[in-house]
């Protein structure tokens, strides 16, 4: 069955060349996290980072895929663009100009997605020259430093090469988009987060090997893992399906309509955004506070220690808030009832127009209440309890969630392409993915 879904991808020479350009994008990407930036002092780096797990720098180099450690071109990752792309949407709602531009199609786009680019190379020397600043005053735990020889010289070049690279993968995810398969930006992070796979199960082995951790833990943790990943496949396809009526309509001598079909909304209809911009937020200003030396600034550092319950709050907070934000921005009720009312369908029970936007719009509220507190759960609890094992590395909900929700976002893409050209999809018959008609 799925042999036969790869033979079938075979099969269509436009989804195989999209393949194989994501594909070579994203190995472009993974080399690139092992250049590094000039000046470093590579052994002492690691050094910092092995006494740095389970912190804050632990997450931000999960999100980079391992480039923050190395300190490599790619360091600051994505997430510049990331922020900037929640500041610009933030502002689209308070903003007239930029309100206007998101309502004029394509054009429109364009320029926002514009404004997005010159806001991630701000955002990106802000947060370079940060880091350039505070790798000055960083040491090994052998007291070796970090930078081999600081001043203005390092400071302008490190700014300039992490800019650069930032700009780069924000260059790779946008050709992804556009010539490869999936969301390009979610494809990058989920790559980062795979590519960590094979070296946190090493470690784990090794502590095992040495006693250092118990093999209760090991299969606790295995288990914990897969019931996350059983609950966010379950979540992620989960619908509440408001069921349609379509009256009849006479056009010449034939009848219309009088069909009754439903409409899908999601449990979960922001997917992965609100997790990876609730990171990206918490993460800007307590790294910066990790290089501020100042007791206010480590006081800071020290409450967003990733599984302390400040940040947990906070993280939920953001959670919880970018479900509804991203939710709202993406999907219009009063729109989707408008376009209802034009075809002659209406909710049983409910009066068409107003009434039905309104029906929507609560439907929609209740849903993402319930989707923002699955992915607040999926995305605190699992870290608090890898915190509590004191496991060797970050891979929590978080990542378990940007991981399941990608591979399903860019395999219902790959059945979309198939199934479209009357191929069965990747996993057959029997396995194509529920919640996907």
């Amino acid at each position: 069955m799925i042999q036969s879904g790869y033979q079938n991808i075979l099969k269509l020479p436009d989804l195989k060349r999209k393949l194989l350009v994501t594909l070579a994008l994203l190995f472009v990407y993974r080399v690139g996290v092992h250049v590094p930036t000039p000046g470093i002092d590579a052994a002492a780096l690691a050094s910092f980072f092995d006494s740095a797990k389970g912190t804050l720098f632990a997450m931000f180099n999960m999100f980079s895929g391992g480039a923050l450690e190395n300190l490599s071109v790619f360091a600051l990752g994505i997430m510049p663009y990331i922020s900037a792309s929640i500041i610009l949407q933030l502002m689209t709602v308070v903003v007239p100009h930029l309100e206007q531009l998101s309502k004029e199609g394509e054009h429109g786009r364009k320029k926002i997605t514009q404004y997005t680019r010159y806001g991630t190379v701000a955002l990106s020397i802000i947060q370079g020259f940060g880091i350039s600043v505070g790798l000055e005053a960083m040491t090994s735990p052998a007291g070796a430093p970090v930078v081999m020889y600081p001043g203005w010289g390092f400071r302008i070049v490190t700014v300039i090469t992490l800019t650069a690279g930032t700009a780069f993968i924000m260059w790779l995810g946008e050709q992804i988009t556009e010539r490869g398969i999936g969301n390009g930006i979610s494809l990058i992070i989920f790559a980062g987060i795979v590519a960590r796979m094979p070296t946190a199960i090493g470690n784990t082995l090794r502590l095992v090997s040495t006693g250092e951790m118990g093999i209760f833990i090991v299969i606790i943790l295995i288990v914990l893992m897969v019931v996350v990943i059983g609950c966010i496949i379950f979540m992620e396809q989960s619908q509440r399906r408001i069921p349609v009526q379509y009256a009849k309509r006479v056009v010449g001598r034939k009848m219309y309509g009088g069909q009754t079909s439903h409409l899908p909304l999601k449990i979960n209809t922001a997917g992965v955004i609100p997790p990876i911009f609730a990171s990206s937020i918490i993460m800007f200003p307590a790294t910066l506070a990790n290089f501020i030396d100042l007791p206010l600034m480590q006081s800071i550092a020290a409450a967003m220690h990733p599984g302390t319950i400040v940040y947990n709050l906070i993280y939920v907070g953001f959670i919880v808030f970018f479900c509804f934000f991203y939710t709202a921005v993406t999907f219009n009720p009063d729109d989707v009832a408008e376009r209802m009312k034009k075809n002659g369908g209406y909710i049983p029970g409910i009066r068409p127009g107003k009434k039905t936007a309104e029906y929507i719009d609560k439907v929609l509220t209740r849903i993402t209440l319930g989707g923002a507190v699955y992915v607040s759960a999926v995305c605190v609890l699992p870290t608090m309890l890898m915190t509590k094992f004191n496991v060797p590395f970050y891979f929590g909900g978080t990542a378990l969630l940007i991981v399941v929700g990608v591979a399903i976002d860019t395999i219902s893409q790959i059945e979309t392409h198939m199934i479209s050209r009357n191929y069965e999809g990747f996993l057959g018959k029997t396995g194509a993915i529920k919640g996907r008609r």
